[in-house]
């Protein structure tokens, strides 16, 4: 993973990191408003209080929008961890349209100090593949952060592309008024720290403008930065599981082969989709534990509570045709291992897994993902996303690194000052 790189301009100018694979070019249909006739206001509104259609289907007008930016992914995540963070949820309204006018934007903010006094035992921060040299924030600060970061692998606005710029300004003019302080958490905030943007989402340059433009003038420090990296594989269209093969590293091609034989002369290899995923939850969760124990999604800690809740919220509010999924992988019938993966569109996100140590002669994990890969392949699927991490394992699949980027913006204060060089996780 490489370390993150400061720049001094306010504009992301990121797009050379960028496959071409990734959309470039707004989805078709106009914009829902246009800058030269409208004034877009921005302003604070209850994640309850919007409704999962209005939030959808804003989600669904950006082309960069995953099933992270959905409401359902939002809404288990407020229902697992609400106590650790603060509402933050922005929407950016017509100003002239009146009160019952639809939103033209929604921007899923949450706030939280970096370490919340509440949260002081489970310290929750957002993790990484490995260590990274990030811009640093205070542990006191109050941090703006993107909803659901610390378990969503990619964010965006939720708005037609057309209308980022005048969202993006709206959204700026707004933190720059103050007006996110409440009752709870009266102070102003120290930083926004603004994770998960996708390599090429146009939301990072029209951000990144519009807090530029106020930085001087507002005593800001603006840095856009490396966060990370999400290694995808991509298919090429017409070829079949083993034409995918046929395209990898020959060492790599071997061992893939060799091991999938040897789990086959076990028995049946089969990738079964749960038919009940509720009902499944604790098999999954088991073989989770036996492959991560305390350093996995669901440790012997209140943390580990939460994100059982987490999980099991998922697939109550998704449901059974939802785009998340859970599949076990058997061999001659006995479950070696789990995987829940996310459809989104022409992608397969593989978001989390599990398997039996107790069979590792069977090589579990890798035949987990030969056949997620070999799944794609039929389906069509021209990219299957690993997701944040550059775990060397992902590189042997023909993965290549697709960025993700961090805005951050600090204000000027004497609290708590970091020292140059310390690295927040």
């Amino acid at each position: 993973m490489l370390p993150g790189v400061l720049t001094a301009t306010p504009r992301a100018d990121l797009k050379s990191d960028c496959p071409e694979s990734q959309p470039t070019e707004p989805v078709p249909g106009p914009a829902t408003t246009t800058a030269a006739t409208r004034r877009l206001h921005a302003q604070r509104r209850h994640f309850d209080t919007i409704g999962a259609d209005v939030w959808d289907a804003l989600a669904a007008a950006n082309p960069w929008s995953t099933p992270f930016s959905s409401w359902a992914f939002h809404r288990a995540w407020w229902d697992a961890y609400g106590d650790n963070a603060h509402e933050q949820t922005m929407v950016v309204v017509d100003a002239g349209a009146g009160d019952g006018a639809p939103p033209v934007a929604i921007v899923p903010f949450m706030h939280r100090h970096e370490v919340e006094p509440t949260d002081a035992i489970t310290h929750t921060t957002i993790r990484h593949g490995s260590e990274l040299a990030l811009t640093p924030v205070p542990p006191s600060a109050k941090a703006i952060f993107f909803g659901a970061s610390y378990h969503a692998d990619y964010a965006t606005i939720l708005c037609h592309p057309n209308d980022l710029p005048a969202v993006a300004e709206a959204v700026v003019a707004c933190l720059a008024a103050d007006t996110d302080a409440d009752d709870d958490h009266p102070d102003p905030w120290d930083a926004i720290d603004l994770r998960r943007l996708r390599c090429g989402d146009p939301v990072i340059d029209a951000l990144a403008s519009a807090f530029g433009r106020r930085e001087m003038s507002e005593g800001w420090t603006l840095n856009v930065e490396r966060e990370e990296v999400c290694p995808v594989a991509i298919i090429p269209a017409d070829i079949d599981f083993d034409g995918y093969l046929a395209t990898l590293d020959k060492k790599e091609r071997h061992e893939i082969r060799r091991k999938v034989r040897r789990a086959e002369s076990a028995g049946e290899v089969r990738l079964q989709p749960s038919a009940d995923p509720l009902g499944d939850l604790d098999a999954f969760i088991e073989l989770h534990q036996k492959r991560w124990g305390e350093d996995g999604l669901f440790p012997h800690t209140r943390g580990g509570a939460q994100s059982r809740v987490f999980v099991r919220r998922l697939f109550e509010l998704f449901g059974a045709e939802g785009p998340v999924r859970l599949s076990f992988l058997t061999i001659g019938g006995r479950r070696v291992a789990a995987g829940v993966h996310i459809q989104s569109g022409d992608a397969i996100l593989y978001y989390n897994a599990g398997v039996d140590p107790d069979a590792r002669d069977l090589s579990p994990g890798v035949v987990l993902v030969a056949k997620y890969l070999e799944l794609a392949v039929s389906m069509g699927v021209r990219r299957f996303d690993f997701l944040r991490g550059d775990e060397p394992y992902k590189y042997g699949w023909g993965a290549v690194d697709e960025p993700i980027q961090r805005i951050l913006v600090r204000r000027a204060s004497g609290r708590d000052a970091v020292p140059r060089g310390e690295v927040r996780s």
